[in-house]
């Protein structure tokens, strides 16, 4: 029985990896909160009841651990890893894509933890409404609408990020056009 558990959690790592590195943006971090998951889900492994969905039940684990973790992290203040402080200082060969991606992470970066938590469990994780509302220990309307909140909160970060841009090139052709004349 207890190499059947072991087995049914370790063909959950992909998942659970996934989601630790989404929710934290160090992989350090991630590594261990994906460690803390799996050794809460294996200590605990009599609460599992069987039927249940594993993934489900470990998601919620992963959850609860990374809410314990933000609310430690408020009490010991703002920590801002080397490499995250450092990401701008080089560019990959890619850089339209790097720039999207690095444009995008910054626009899901100042959405809030809960506009957060959703988008990945139901756009990145492919989790169904159902299965994210049972993490999240909420209503599956309220998923709904918090899922819908948070992509318009997204859009409008975003579309906000880029009318800066847009009005600078409009001045720089501006001014090659009197340049040119």
């Amino acid at each position: 029985m207890q190499n059947e558990v072991y087995e049914m959690i370790e063909e959950q790592l992909p998942s659970i990896r996934r989601y630790a590195h989404a929710l934290e943006r160090n992989p350090h971090a991630a590594e261990d909160l994906i460690q803390d998951c799996v050794e809460r889900a294996l200590s605990r492994q009599e609460q599992f009841q069987p039927g249940t969905n594993l993934r489900t039940w470990m998601f919620t684990i992963m959850h609860n651990l990374q809410c314990d973790r933000k609310r430690k992290d408020v009490r010991r203040g703002v920590h801002v890893p080397l490499e995250e402080w450092s990401d701008g200082a080089s560019t990959n060969g890619d850089q339209l894509g790097s720039l999207e991606m690095r444009d995008f992470r910054r626009a899901f970066a100042k959405l809030d933890a809960r506009d957060q938590q959703i988008m990945i469990l139901i756009g990145m994780e492919g989790m169904a409404y159902e299965e994210a509302a049972e993490v999240l220990e909420i209503k599956v309307g309220t998923v709904k609408s918090r899922l819908f909140r948070a992509r318009e909160r997204l859009r409008e970060i975003q579309t906000q990020a880029a009318a800066p841009k847009m009005r600078r090139r409009r001045e720089q052709s501006a001014q090659n056009a009197v340049h040119a004349m």
